[in-house]
């Protein structure tokens, strides 16, 4: 392709429009150009979508561009996005890590580079500035507390993740298990896990196993459904990541063992508040997504604009959870639909 050639006239011509759009001191009228800043999940899922609801709230009340990223691929998708980011001289980030530990020396680089920090998922050995989330280990006591709700005589539990490298989901499958098994509070920082073979017995509940999917939910299914074929005894089905608990409820559903076989979830998809409406579904905890983007966004611009006080002592923003059940379906799930809508906006 031949460059470009810029007549006499036509380059005189933009010479006089620059002119005109200087102010007296030389300087471009307007503001100046602001600063751009980017949110990345940790996958593609509706959840994502409610804390980009949050996001775009959070843009409009704090006047900063914000570009919401979701790794269709996991890891390595996760990677190239924050390093063409990193690239292009962003100057915020708020990542939810997908491989923690892994990702520490790679979020350490990238905090060199512009201001870092973590949302949903922390990398508390990371050089992040703060982590914006829930307090995982107590939401999933939170869990437990459904299940015994559901089960008052005790049972027989699996419990269903898409991944357990992610910190969050350990805390979360921690919280449920010490519940369970009446077990002391752990303090959420220095929480010690169970191993995840083998099955963990207590005096009421015994949990049978964790299964992972990987983030394949045609293998979530799959997972629920070998589990009742090898479980003849299995009493609840506990899902941590969004996905889980519906696809729980198909699985029970078309082995004809609803109201049989109880459902415990996390997070907010539809199906899951549907089967909570219905009676098939006895509980979820919600993380209110929507108010991880807000934040995020918030907390962002502020350390921008040179205002650090806002950043925890201990790094640590916590958003409350939200104990969801058929008496204050309803009212969540209009919210839920609100921001939903806003996180789709283009």
């Amino acid at each position: 392709m031949k460059p470009a050639i810029i007549s006499t006239g036509l380059a005189a011509a933009l010479l006089l429009f620059s002119s005109c759009n200087e102010s007296g001191d030389g300087k471009k009228a307007g503001a100046a150009k602001k600063p751009k800043i980017a949110y990345v999940t940790n996958g593609v899922d509706p959840f994502w979508d409610l804390c980009a609801g949050g996001v775009r709230q959070a843009e409009k009340a704090f006047g900063i561009e914000c570009e919401v990223h979701m790794p269709p691929k996991g890891l390595a998708d996760q990677k190239r996005i924050l390093e063409t980011l990193l690239a292009k001289g962003i100057a915020g980030i708020a990542v939810s890590p997908i491989d923690a530990e892994n990702q520490t020396p790679d979020l350490n680089e990238a905090a060199k580079q512009t201001k870092l920090i973590t949302q949903d998922a922390d990398a508390p050995k990371s050089a992040r500035l703060c982590y914006i989330g829930t307090d995982n280990y107590k939401a999933g006591r939170a869990v437990g507390k459904l299940v015994k709700e559901a089960l008052p005589a005790g049972g027989e539990v699996m419990i269903f993740v898409g991944r357990l490298e992610q910190l969050n989901a350990r805390q979360r499958r921690q919280g449920t298990i010490d519940e369970l098994l009446d077990r002391p509070v752990q303090t959420t920082a220095d929480v010690k896990f169970d191993p995840v073979a083998g099955v963990i017995k207590g005096d009421k509940f015994t949990v049978l196993d964790t299964r992972t999917d990987d983030f394949d939910k045609a293998r979530a299914k799959s997972n629920a459904e070998d589990a009742m074929t090898k479980h003849q005894n299995l009493a609840c089905m506990v899902g941590l990541f969004a996905y889980n608990p519906p696809a729980c409820l198909d699985a029970v559903k078309e082995a004809g063992k609803l109201g049989k076989i109880k459902i415990v979830g996390f997070d907010e998809q539809d199906a899951a508040l549907q089967g909570i409406k219905d009676g098939t579904v006895h509980g979820t905890i919600s993380q209110q997504p929507w108010k991880y983007g807000y934040e995020s966004v918030r907390m962002l611009k502020q350390i921008l604009d040179g205002d650090m006080k806002s950043v925890p002592e201990n790094k640590f923003f916590e958003i409350p959870f939200l104990i969801v059940t058929k008496a204050n379906i309803d009212e969540f799930w209009a919210e839920k639909k609100k921001m939903e809508a806003l996180g789709k906006q283009p």
